[in-house]
């Protein structure tokens, strides 16, 4: 089963790798990160970078597509060749999957309209300049298109779908294999955290926003 994970810079590490580390374990699991082109991608921050082993130019189908969130997700909306990869993946998928802001891509592709998703909670309306039904879940599935929220969730939605792909008893070996047992400090659902935690949060977001469009 050939997994590919479409990387880009600026990407939100743990929107791959926390899907990764649960789609790698699939038996038969062949997995790529690919990339616009070869070579390192870095993230946000870019202390971290990740390496896209091909081109897109290199990969014409997959059985199981991945996109990612993060500010770059923008640039790869604004190049109409890499929306064209998209939609051709998607034509030979068993499944497209995207977390937080990579439904933004899939939305920019065609690939939403009419359906519901979801996607990062700061981006969530956004879904509608695509056609989408903006959804406040933490997964949702459609047809074979599954979106997650924000980035944690990419590893719910990975075990759904080892769920889906190799049933119950695989998925949960896989999800003990990992210790996935969440037990954060505190609810990190925006629509119940308190007001100075999003005011905070907001000024945070935008101070984030401003240093990234000095650069």
């Amino acid at each position: 089963m050939r997994i590919t994970f479409l990387i880009f810079d600026n990407l939100t590490a743990l929107d791959a790798i926390g899907p990764y580390e649960v789609l790698c374990r699939l038996p038969g699991a062949e997995v790529m990160f690919v990339g616009e082109t070869a070579g390192i991608k870095r993230t946000d921050p870019s202390s971290l970078g990740l390496v896209a082993d091909r081109s897109i130019a290199e990969v014409d189908s997959t059985d199981i597509l991945v996109v990612p969130g993060g500010r770059g997700e923008e640039q790869v909306r604004e190049k109409p060749h890499m929306l064209d990869w998209v939609r051709r993946m998607h034509e030979t998928t068993q499944w497209t999957t995207s977390v937080c802001t990579g439904a933004l891509v899939l939305g920019a592709a065609g690939l939403l309209k009419g359906l519901p998703a979801t996607t990062h909670w700061a981006s969530l309306e956004k879904l509608r300049d695509f056609g989408a039904e903006p959804r406040s879940e933490r997964l949702v599935e459609h047809g074979k298109i599954i979106t997650a929220a924000g980035v944690s969730a990419g590893i719910d939605m990975a075990l759904h779908l080892a769920r889906r792909v190799a049933g119950d008893t695989c998925a949960q070996a896989i999800q003990v294999e990992i210790e996935y047992d969440p037990q954060p400090p505190f609810d990190g659902c925006a629509r119940r955290a308190p007001a100075p935690v999003m005011a905070m949060l907001q000024s945070l977001l935008a101070e984030r926003s401003a240093r990234a469009a000095a650069k």
